[in-house]
C-alpha cells in the first residue's frame, strides 16, 4: 500500500515551490527594469534567481505567464493611484490637480521600468496584451477625472485631453522639457479650462 505524505512535508514542499517562484519572479522584475523584456533570456533569469532553466519552465510554462506574474508582483509593490484618492473632492480643478499630480509621482517612481515596458511593447504579443490592460485602467482614470467637469459642449474635449494626459509617453515629454511635476497639471489644467475651438 502507498504512503501518503504527511502533511507536514507537502507544506514545507509548498513553501519551498512559493519561496522559488518568488525568486523567479524577483528575478524577472529586476531584469525587466534592468534590460527590459526584449533583453532578457530564460537563462539571465535562472541564474538571477540562482535555478536551473528547467525550474523556470516548470514555473512559467510560456512568455504570457511570466509577464501576467511579473506585472501583477511589480503593481503590488508599486500600486498605481486609485480614483478613490480624489473622488470626496467637488471642485473639477482641484480634483483633477490631485489625480494627476498623484499619478505623475507614481510615473516618477515607476519611470525606469515603464520605459523599457513601454520600449519593447511592441515586440511582444502577451507584453501587448498586458500594456493593453494597464492602458486601459489609465483610461479610466482619465475618464473618472473628465466627469467632475460640467457635462456640455466642451465634455468631448476635456475627455480627450486627460486621456491624453495621463498617459506615460505625455509624463514623458514633460520630463524631457524638465517640466515640474505641479507644472505639468497647471499646463494640463489650462488646456481643460481653454475653449474648444
Amino acid at each position: 500500500m502507498k504512503k501518503r505524505k504527511r502533511p507536514y512535508v507537502q507544506r514545507v514542499r509548498g513553501e519551498h515551490v512559493a519561496e522559488t517562484r518568488a525568486r523567479i519572479v524577483e528575478a524577472i522584475m529586476q531584469l525587466h527594469e534592468e534590460i527590459g523584456p526584449r533583453n532578457t533570456t530564460v537563462s539571465a533569469i535562472a541564474d538571477r534567481a540562482g535555478v536551473e532553466r528547467l525550474t523556470v519552465y516548470r514555473h512559467f510554462k510560456d512568455e504570457a505567464a511570466m509577464f501576467a506574474a511579473c506585472s501583477h508582483r511589480y503593481l503590488e509593490l508599486n500600486p498605481p493611484p486609485e480614483p478613490s484618492d480624489w473622488a470626496s473632492e467637488p471642485d473639477s480643478a482641484r480634483r483633477t490637480r490631485h489625480g494627476l499630480e498623484t499619478l505623475y509621482a507614481f510615473f516618477s517612481r515607476t519611470s525606469t521600468m515603464f520605459e523599457k515596458i513601454y520600449r519593447d511593447v511592441s515586440e511582444s504579443v502577451a507584453l501587448h496584451k498586458v500594456m493593453s490592460n494597464f492602458d486601459g485602467y489609465l483610461r479610466g482614470l482619465a475618464d473618472d477625472l473628465a466627469t467632475a467637469w460640467p457635462h456640455n459642449q466642451g465634455a468631448s474635449h476635456r475627455r480627450t485631453i486627460l486621456r491624453h494626459a495621463v498617459k506615460f509617453a505625455t509624463w514623458q515629454s514633460f520630463e524631457a522639457e524638465e517640466v515640474p511635476d505641479a507644472e505639468k497639471a497647471t499646463l494640463i489644467l489650462q488646456w481643460l479650462s481653454a475653449p474648444p475651438r
